[in-house]
């Protein structure tokens, strides 16, 4: 693995950025470098659904995993690979574990700078409790594509993961720039650090890797009137606005917005989410 040398020019354009991160290595969280080499020495005791498991809390393996799949489909294979456990049926292990050697770990990357690593823990933390609400309400709705939901709501700001990777001081300008003035929109700040929007470049990203229609789909909130959207971005939203405690003014609009989704009241509503994060 090479020395990891961090981004600290922000690039020109999209088509730049989209480039520049194509041809960069996707580090992963460190428990699951160490557990990938632990079932590498145990391989003929791993299976895909192991893998899935092990990777299912790991936004960037994920991303890293599926990206791998996608443009190494076979001619011969239609339908997309949506899981994580489906890309390794597809590929195989002993070829699984071939492909994926020992893997940068974001914590090795960024503890030389404490304050990036909080930065993309911050991420993971909202991510993880996204993904958590998302796949709750797919269940409770009965949606068959509960598996995708709870991807889509994990990967949901993976560019913004992978800037803290990459360029950790051009993602440190951006929260400066919010913390000096709150009322800055994100979008705003990260056009004046990066010259793009994050959220351009994670699409741009997900078609150049060819992701899973499905999930790229899922993943746009500007399709908000499909039900699997919705429920994405409202768990994004209830992870955000509850993720220092349930007092924030957008909780009761937010929870209100969950009740029509499942087809509960407002206090039934409250109760499950509830649940869910205990």
């Amino acid at each position: 693995m090479n020395a990891f040398v961090p981004l600290n020019q922000p690039l020109p354009d999209l088509d730049t950025w989209t480039t520049w991160f194509r041809q960069a290595e996707i580090p992963v969280l460190g428990n699951s470098a160490d557990a990938l080499e632990a079932m590498r020495a145990n391989e003929d005791d791993v299976d895909a659904n192991l893998i899935g498991e092990m990777v299912a809390d790991d936004p960037l393996m994920t991303l890293k995993i599926l990206a791998f799949a996608a443009t190494h489909r076979p001619e011969r294979r239609v339908t997309d690979v949506e899981t994580v456990t489906a890309a390794v049926v597809m590929m195989g292990i002993s070829p699984f574990f071939q492909a994926f050697g020992p893997q940068p770990a974001v914590e090795d990357r960024l503890t030389p700078i404490p304050a990036a690593l909080e930065g993309v823990r911050d991420v993971l933390r909202r991510a993880h409790r996204a993904a958590r609400f998302a796949f709750a309400f797919a269940v409770h709705r009965t949606d068959l594509d509960a598996a995708v939901i709870h991807e889509a709501a994990l990967l949901h700001d993976f560019a913004e993961m992978l800037l803290w990777c990459h360029a950790p001081h051009l993602a440190l300008r951006i929260r400066a720039a919010q913390q000096a003035s709150p009322s800055l929109r994100s979008n705003a700040a990260q056009r004046a650090v990066l010259n793009i929007e994050l959220g351009d470049l994670q699409r741009a990203l997900m078609k150049a890797w060819r992701l899973p229609d499905l999930l790229i789909r899922i993943t746009d909130d500007k399709q908000a009137q499909h039900a699997s959207v919705q429920n994405v971005v409202l768990a994004i939203r209830l992870a955000r606005h509850s993720a220092n405690g349930w007092d924030n003014p957008a909780i009761p609009d937010d929870i209100a917005d969950v009740a029509r989704l499942l087809n509960l009241s407002h206090d039934a509503a409250l109760q499950f989410v509830h649940k869910v994060e205990a």
